[in-house]
């Protein structure tokens, strides 16, 4: 085995440790969601995305940026947006400036629910963290995840 055979060994260790990391949080929280809210990661994910938004410049997101922030394609994302809508906790409008655009906005339901549902995104959270620093392989990865400094948004 050569030097960089042992490089990129430790470097597939090290993604399927954080591929496990995730996959552990993602459950936690989606049971936590599921059971206290009926409402999924994705769904959270998106409504907390979406009630972000603001009416200055750049303020609005269009599909694409929703998706890339909710990590779907534009298509799951239009089908989440459209379960969501049906479910009186999103409702879509046209773009004032450009007739073609399509904006999202979460509704005074989904603000509230949304609201409701973050503490229970939080515990389940620090729970699941709490849960993987147990295992020494994923620690390290905890560490980071706790000590991360994420720039504020402009």
């Amino acid at each position: 085995m050569t030097a960089t055979d042992s490089a990129l060994t430790a470097l597939a260790q090290g993604w399927c440790a954080l591929s496990l990391l995730h996959g552990r949080i993602e459950a936690h929280i989606e049971r936590a969601l599921q059971n206290g809210h009926d409402l999924s990661v994705r769904e959270y994910s998106l409504l907390d995305v979406l009630s972000r938004q603001h009416d200055r410049e750049g303020g609005h997101l269009q599909m694409k940026q929703v998706a890339d922030a909710v990590v779907l394609s534009q298509s799951a994302t239009t089908r989440l947006v459209t379960r969501l809508e049906d479910r009186g906790l999103l409702e879509r409008y046209l773009c004032p400036t450009d007739r073609r655009g399509i904006y999202t906005d979460v509704t005074g339901a989904g603000l509230a629910l949304l609201a409701e549902a973050r503490p229970t995104n939080d515990a389940a959270l620090r729970e699941a963290l709490d849960e993987a620093a147990e295992n020494p392989e994923l620690a390290p990865l905890v560490h980071v995840v706790e000590t991360l400094k994420v720039p504020a948004a402009a």
